[in-house]
C-alpha cells in the first residue's frame, strides 16, 4: 500500500533545498564567523591590555623594592617582602639566596630554573606546599640583587583567565543565539518564498493542463518574485493572444477558403460534364488556374505575414529614396484609378530617405492604394479622389493613402488589421482580408506604426517610419531565410485574346 506523504513531510525537504534557505544559511555562517572573529579580537585585546598593566605594575614594584634594598640593605627588603606577602591579593613576592634558598615571600613552588633566568616569564607556581598539585599561572620578573640575591615579583593571572572564560561563555551563548535566530529566520523566509514558488508552480501546472487564463499572483511588494510574475503574466498574455490569433486564423481559413475551393472544384466538375470541345475545356482550365492563383496568393501572403512577425526576411535593409518609390507606385496605379472612375493625386516631398526593404515597403503601399481604389468609391456629391502623400514630420516620415469612401468605424479599426477580417460592407468586393494585416507587419518590421484615421469622409491610412538616421534597422539585420522573394507570386496568365494585364506590385485583392 502506497503511503502519500503529508504536506509537512514534503515541506521540510523542499525547505532545505530552497535557494532562500541556502542563502540565509550562508549569511548565518558568514555572520557567525564574523561575530566569532570580532569576539576573538576583543578577547585578545583585553588579554594584551591586562598583560601590559600587569607588566607595568611589576616593573614599578621591582624598581621600588630595589630602591629599598639600596637604602636599607637585604634585611630591610626582607621585612618589606614579609609584610607584603601577608597582604591578600594577586601579587607574588620571593627573595632567595644566591643558591636559591627561600628567605621570604608567598611563593612555595616554582618551575626548575626559573630563578636562574633573570627577566620576565609566564610560569606555573604554588603559594603553599598543599597547592603544588594545583598550580596557578602568573607573570613574574626575576631581578638579581647585589651579592647574588634573587628577587621575584609577579602577579597572578587568574583575573585574566576569568575574563577569558567570561568572554568565551558570552561568545558561545551569542553564537548559539545567532544560530537559533538564523535558523528561525531561514525557515521563515524560505517558507514565505517556498509558498509563493509553490503558488507559481500550481498556476503553471494549471496552465499546462489547459487553463490558459490562469495568471501568477502578485503580492504587491515589488520584489524580484513580483517582477518575475509580472513578466511571466505579460508573456502568458502574449501567448494567449497568439493562441487566439492562431485559432481565429484557422477558423477564418476554413471559412473564407472554403468558397474558392468549392468554386474551383465545381468549375472543374462542370467542365468535365459539359465541355464539348477543346476550346471549352481550355477556357474552364484557365478559370481553374485563376482560382488556384488566387489561393496561392492567399497562402503566400499568410507566409509573408508570418515571416514579418518573426523578423525573418531574406532581403537586407538598404537606404531607400521613399519619394521615388511613392511617385513610381502612384504613376503605376493611375490607369487602374481611371478605370475605377477615380483620380489619383500625389503629394510627395522630395528627398525622403529611410532604411528599409524596397519590395516590402512597395508592397505595403501598393496594398493600401489597391484597397483605396476598391473601397474608396465616394458617395454622391463627394470627390472621386484618392490621395497618396509622403512628407517629413519631425523625426518621422509619414506615408498616407486617403480616400472619400465609406471609411471604417473607429471601433473596428484595430480589428481590421488582423488576418482574414473583413467588414460586412466589403464582402461584396473580391479579397480575403489580408492586405492591411500584411501592411501592418511590414511597418512593424521597419520600426514604424500604421494608423487608421478619419478622412471626413473616408479613410486615411498613415504609415509612420523613422528617418534614416534614427532607423533601428541596419543593413544585414534581417535573417536570410525563405524564398528568393518576400512573396512568390504565381506567374500572370492571360487568356488568348484577352487584354488583361498583370496588376502592379503588391498583393491586390487580398
Amino acid at each position: 500500500m502506497r503511503v502519500t506523504p503529508r504536506p509537512a513531510q514534503r515541506f521540510l525537504p523542499n525547505l532545505f533545498r530552497t535557494t532562500a534557505f541556502k542563502l540565509t544559511a550562508v549569511y548565518l555562517v558568514v555572520f557567525a564567523l564574523f561575530a566569532g572573529l570580532l569576539l576573538g579580537y576583543v578577547a585578545w585585546n583585553a588579554k594584551r591590555l591586562l598583560d601590559d598593566q600587569i607588566r607595568s605594575t611589576i616593573d614599578a614594584e621591582i624598581q621600588g623594592l630595589a630602591e629599598q634594598q639600596r637604602q636599607g640593605g637585604i634585611r630591610r627588603l626582607v621585612n618589606i617582602i614579609e609584610r607584603r606577602s601577608r597582604a591578600p591579593g594577586a601579587s607574588l613576592y620571593l627573595v632567595t639566596t644566591p643558591v636559591g634558598e627561600r628567605i621570604a615571600g608567598n611563593v612555595e613552588a616554582l618551575p626548575p630554573g626559573t630563578l636562574d633566568r633573570p627577566g620576565e616569564a609566564e610560569i606555573e607556581y604554588a603559594r603553599t606546599s598543599e597547592a603544588v598539585d594545583r598550580p596557578s599561572r602568573a607573570i613574574v620578573r626575576v631581578f638579581v640583587l647585589p651579592a647574588g640575591f634573587r628577587l621575584l615579583v609577579g602577579r597572578d593571572v587568574e583575573e585574566r583567565e576569568r575574563l577569558g572564560i567570561v568572554i568565551r561563555r558570552a561568545a558561545g551563548w551569542s553564537l548559539l543565539l545567532v544560530f537559533v535566530l538564523g535558523c528561525f529566520a531561514s525557515w521563515f523566509v524560505a517558507r514565505r518564498v517556498l509558498k509563493r514558488i509553490d503558488d507559481m508552480t500550481g498556476t503553471a501546472q494549471s496552465i499546462m493542463a489547459g487553463d490558459l487564463k490562469g495568471r501568477l499572483a502578485i503580492a504587491g511588494t515589488g520584489d524580484e518574485l513580483d517582477r518575475l510574475a509580472l513578466n511571466l503574466n505579460a508573456m502568458l498574455e502574449r501567448i494567449g493572444e497568439l493562441m487566439t490569433g492562431m485559432q481565429q486564423v484557422s477558423d477564418n481559413i476554413a471559412h473564407d477558403l472554403k468558397t474558392p475551393l468549392t468554386r474551383l472544384r465545381n468549375r472543374a466538375e462542370e467542365a468535365l460534364r459539359t465541355a464539348n470541345s477543346p476550346d471549352e475545356l481550355r477556357t474552364a482550365l484557365d478559370g481553374s488556374i485563376d482560382e488556384a492563383d488566387n489561393l496561392i496568393r492567399v497562402f503566400n501572403a499568410l507566409l509573408m505575414i508570418a515571416r514579418l512577425e518573426t523578423g525573418r526576411i531574406q532581403d537586407s535593409m538598404d537606404t531607400l529614396d521613399l519619394s521615388e518609390i511613392v511617385s513610381g507606385l502612384a504613376e503605376l496605379y493611375e490607369p487602374l484609378a481611371e478605370e475605377a472612375g477615380l483620380s489619383l493625386v500625389t503629394e510627395v516631398s522630395p528627398g525622403l530617405r529611410v532604411s528599409g526593404n524596397r519590395e516590402l515597403i512597395g508592397q505595403a503601399l501598393a496594398n493600401l492604394i489597391d484597397n483605396a481604389l476598391k473601397y474608396g468609391e465616394p458617395a454622391a456629391g463627394e470627390r472621386a479622389q484618392v490621395t497618396v502623400a509622403a512628407r517629413q514630420e519631425g523625426s518621422e516620415i509619414l506615408l498616407s493613402v486617403a480616400d472619400h469612401g465609406p471609411g471604417i468605424p473607429a471601433e473596428d479599426r484595430a480589428r481590421v488589421l488582423e488576418r482574414f477580417v473583413r467588414l460586412d460592407v466589403s464582402r461584396s468586393k473580391p479579397g480575403f482580408g489580408l492586405g492591411l494585416a500584411l501592411a501592418a507587419g511590414v511597418v512593424r518590421l521597419h520600426g514604424g506604426q500604421l494608423r487608421l484615421e478619419d478622412n471626413a469622409p473616408g479613410l486615411r491610412v498613415v504609415i509612420a517610419l523613422p528617418m534614416q538616421a534614427n532607423s533601428p534597422v541596419k543593413r544585414g539585420a534581417i535573417e536570410a531565410q525563405g524564398a528568393s522573394k518576400p512573396v512568390d507570386m504565381p506567374p500572370s496568365r492571360a487568356r488568348p485574346g484577352s487584354t488583361d494585364a498583370p496588376k502592379p506590385v503588391g498583393v491586390p485583392s487580398l
